[in-house]
């Protein structure tokens, strides 16, 4: 097997990119703390044609030197808002229509696996802060708990690598 060269991947430009069809998929960061997981997030949402990102709270924003350093340019490509508190950026979602999973360990949560998407619904997801994770004000407001089930010694993944698995999961039932 060859390894692709950057021209055998067909990537689109900026401006075919923004204009094309998005997965009805937000994500909201709620008070994540390092630049270096919300870049990596920005460049995930690229990678999988999120509509959109919500950073929240104490979630940095670009222009900043550390998110490009792991967005490398998806901050540029994936459209963003900032709101002061993760509740307000709740409240728009939901009167928007949106079912929104929280991605925490709850009692009562739906193994990620087992949750049924609907093609033509819109879901936003939640990722938290990496020490105390998705906010109990937020968790109480989900329409749903998302978990990812896990075996070894850690009960916890890093934020943006737990926010990659919940995009795939969506984007295998969402893609265009």
């Amino acid at each position: 097997m060859k390894k692709k060269t950057i021209w055998d991947l067909n990537r689109v430009s900026l401006d075919e990119y923004r204009s094309a069809r998005k997965l009805p998929l937000t994500i909201v960061l709620d008070n994540v703390r390092s630049l270096n997981n919300i870049g990596s997030i920005f460049r995930t949402s690229d990678a999988f044609a999120v509509e959109r990102l919500m950073l929240c709270g104490v979630t940095g924003t670009p222009p900043s030197p550390e998110i490009h350093k792991t967005a490398l340019g998806a901050e540029d490509s994936v459209a963003w808002q900032y709101f002061p508190t993760t509740l307000e950026a709740v409240a728009k979602l939901k009167a928007e229509g949106y079912v929104v999973c929280a991605l925490e360990q709850v009692e009562g949560s739906v193994s990620l696996e087992k949750f049924e998407v609907t093609p033509t619904q819109k879901y936003a997801v939640i990722a938290g802060n990496e020490v105390d994770g998705v906010d109990q004000a937020i968790v109480d407001r989900a329409d749903v708990c998302l978990e990812i089930p896990q075996i070894g010694t850690k009960h916890s993944l890093n934020v943006a690598v737990s926010t990659a698995l919940a995009i795939w999961h969506l984007f295998l039932s969402l893609r265009p």
